[in-house]
């Protein structure tokens, strides 16, 4: 017997809905409901511990999103025909949906919380990532879990001047504003995504007509849990609070992280006089009260030197390293640093370096991404890594981490738009984080800027990014220009703006504070634009412009197309043809097909420019096709009984047959008595004889015609011309 189910629709305003759907589906689970947008269809599941694992001071919260690819009627490519480890689409998901929940569940909940989405059924007219913030947060909210309020995330797009909530892929390949936005009925809480060089207040409207929808959505999930039957917040047991003992603490070191804070030393000075405080808080009890209330001396000492860190700027407008909010940390740049890579920069701001790589490719290097959802390819991608040593630390390394594909995923956004589309490499950036306090995708943004200019890459603007925070009290605020690391730590917002000097490329904005207003959004944007363009003017007076032709150790790329019927000849039986060329020539050659046009795409890839002539040559032999009536130059290289073979001259390998018959007007008993082996001889070309089905060349119709000579008659014979007289018709 199928349970009963319970179901609220949102409309999207343009005859699109979304359903929301529970009780047939996860029962066990604290909370889970069914999102489909037309076959598009998401199960989201909540399950939280009832007891939180003694010792843990954080919220162990697991955000999950997987696809199947049952859902696209797929196999999984590869040996193993099993979903396995997230792809980065996949991760980038998990990133969106937990950035905006994780702030909302309850300070001193610390709980085990896993919240998992699964694609079920894949729609590719439905893009599957918009939904499942959608989805997380419905379930939540079908839960007794404490969550402080519904949230909802939409993509929004730009597309000939309208705004339109979850496009298709389709449609969103024509967009010039490509961005998802989380929020509550109350407040922006994350933003990201991609723009074709947009204003800031186009990027606001886009914010605002977002949050319009989230809103209906947000009403849906209450709606939604209302009906089924809202259950009661569960109980648990939060932190241990003790007023007078945060007071004590406050009043002993408030003042001295005020002065600490006040002196704008370095990261590292800043950090050992911090903690040389702390342990003067910790001198202040015995160890046997450490042992009991150890945690809470190390909660309250952060919280006062919070509240220090946070008053210093608000009221003098100062910051930890000793800038004004406006700021910008010194920078200084260098490229062509690496003599062997493809192209190189450094990009350093204050405590903040990025070392880029470029490396050039061709097609088969290009990044392949097989999922549920998309097959497609990337020729220009980018990779982030952060390793510990960048902030001083010494730990393990377990393969790339969520974090360093968000980072490398936004600043490969940001660089993208700017790479021109008839580039003919495949071009991989990587990003190396030496050092670490503030912003290091926006430094990768400004060195992988600078190093594909350097590596001859023809960007159509250079672009720079900056991130920008904010602190407020609710009465007073401050919007801080390139954060510091404790600055993003400590702040209540994190803006990464990039751009070129006409308008933004990409951004990603995280929220901790309710009701953002959109003057205080325009005032970061704004601000954020001023420091983008003083970061900018730094890096063009280090390149000005894109280098006019790649290094001479890196490879040139001549991409040449050839007529379909063609492809298998450049390739020969087997590849033989095209593997001893790569040999010969010291070249890569690739070679695609168009399918629209079904012409053969080639790519030559050589170091030597003598290599890849020769390729074109070979190239242009084997494509030659000579044209009916044209006179051409032609060498002989053999000698046959009936004929000489003649090869092309302006087309090497390509021969044809000059029969003994073209050879001269007069009678040719020999073949060498007109032309030998090495000769060069001229022949017009009279395409395919409709008779032999071989084509044709002729000599002789290049030279003059003999004049015609009159034959004697032989004896008994008329001469030639003379008619013989008709008979006269016997009369009957």
């Amino acid at each position: 017997m199928i349970p009963k189910v319970f179901s609220q629709v949102i409309e999207l305003g343009d005859g699109r809905t979304i359903t929301l759907e529970t009780g047939k589906l996860a029962k066990q689970a604290d909370g889970s409901v069914v999102v489909k947008m037309g076959d598009t269809m998401l199960l989201a599941t909540v399950v939280s511990a009832r007891e939180a694992n003694p010792g843990i001071d954080f919220l162990p919260l697991t955000v999950d999103y997987r696809e199947k690819f049952a859902a696209a009627g797929r196999y999984p490519g590869g040996f193993m025909k099993r979903e396995a480890r997230p792809s980065n689409d996949e991760i980038l998901t998990m990133r969106l949906v937990d950035r905006v929940l994780r702030p909302l569940f309850p300070k001193d909940y610390h709980a085990e919380t896993q919240v998992m989405i699964q694609l079920m059924s894949h729609d590719p007219e439905v893009m599957p990532d918009a939904l499942a913030g959608l989805a997380a947060s419905t379930a939540i909210q079908l839960s007794d879990i404490p969550f402080e309020t519904p949230i909802s995330e939409v993509r929004v797009a730009r597309i000939d001047g309208e705004f339109i909530i979850n496009p298709s892929f389709d449609q969103l390949k024509q967009a010039d504003i490509d961005m998802m936005i989380g929020a509550s009925a109350d407040s922006v809480a994350m933003v990201e995504g991609e723009m074709d060089e947009v204003s800031e207040e186009e990027m606001a409207d886009a914010i605002k007509f977002a949050h319009e929808a989230i809103k209906v959505q947000c009403a849906a999930q209450v709606a939604l849990a209302e009906a089924v039957g809202k259950k009661e917040t569960r109980e648990y047991e939060g932190e241990a609070v003790d007023e007078e003992l945060a007071a004590k603490i406050h009043e002993a070191t408030y003042q001295k992280c005020y002065d600490i804070a006040k002196k704008g030393t370095s990261k590292q000075e800043r950090g050992l006089a911090f903690s040389e405080v702390k342990e003067e808080v910790k001198a202040m009890f015995t160890e046997e009260e450490l042992e009991e209330i150890g945690d809470l001396v190390s909660k309250y000492f952060s919280k006062a030197h919070k509240a220090a860190v946070r008053d210093l700027t608000l009221n003098e407008g100062l910051r930890l390293d000793g800038r004004t909010t406006t700021d910008i940390r010194p920078i200084w740049c260098e490229v062509d640093y690496l003599p062997r890579t493809h192209g190189s920069s450094i990009f350093t701001r204050g405590e903040t370096q990025a070392l880029a790589t470029v490396t050039l490719g061709t097609s088969r290097d290009a990044n392949m991404i097989d999922s549920p959802t998309i097959q497609d390819e990337e020729r220009f991608y980018l990779h982030y890594n952060f390793p510990p040593f960048s902030t001083g630390e010494a730990r393990p390394i377990r393969g790339t981490s969520r974090r360093e594909i968000g980072h490398g995923n936004l600043a490969q956004r940001a660089l993208k738009g700017m790479v021109p589309e008839d580039c003919p490499y495949t071009v991989r950036v990587v990003s190396e984080v030496l050092e670490s306090n503030g912003s290091s995708s926006m430094a990768t943004v400004c060195s992988g800027t600078m190093a594909l200019m350097d590596a001859g890459v023809q960007l159509k603007k250079p672009v720079s990014g900056i991130a920008m925070g904010l602190i407020s009290d609710g009465d007073r605020y401050a919007v801080l220009s390139d954060i510091l690391g404790d600055e993003d730590h400590l702040g209540d917002m994190d803006f990464k703006v990039t751009g070129t000097a006409e308008g933004i490329t990409a951004c990603q904005m995280d929220i901790k504070i309710k009701g953002l207003s959109y003057e205080i959004l325009v005032k970061a944007l704004m601000q954020a634009r001023d420091g983008r363009l003083h970061i900018l003017e730094k890096l063009t007076d280090t390149i000005a412009q894109p280098n006019a032709s790649v290094k001479a150790h890196a490879p040139k790329m001549v991409t040449v197309r050839i007529a379909g019927e063609y492809i298998g000849a450049v390739i020969g039986p087997g590849g033989k043809h095209i593997q001893e060329l790569q040999k010969e020539t010291e070249t890569t050659i690739v070679i695609n097909e168009d399918e629209v046009t079904e012409e053969g795409i080639v790519e030559i890839l050589g170091t030597n420019q003598e290599g890849i002539d020769k390729v074109l040559a070979r190239i242009d032999s084997i494509t030659f096709k000579p044209q009916k009536g044209s006179i051409y130059e032609t060498k002989v290289v053999k000698i046959l009984d009936f004929g000489a073979v003649v090869e092309y001259t302006e087309a090497p390998g390509n021969e044809v047959l000059l029969h003994i018959s073209e050879l001269a007007w007069e009678r040719t008993n020999n073949v060498t008595d007109v032309v030998n082996i090495g000769d060069i001889v001229d022949v017009k070309y009279f395409g395919v004889d409709p008779k032999t089905r071989k084509e044709k060349v002729s000599r002789k119709a290049l030279l003059p015609r003999p004049p015609r000579e009159d034959k004697k008659p032989k004896d008994g014979q008329k001469p030639r011309g003379e008619q013989k007289p008709k008979q006269e018709k016997k009369e009957a």
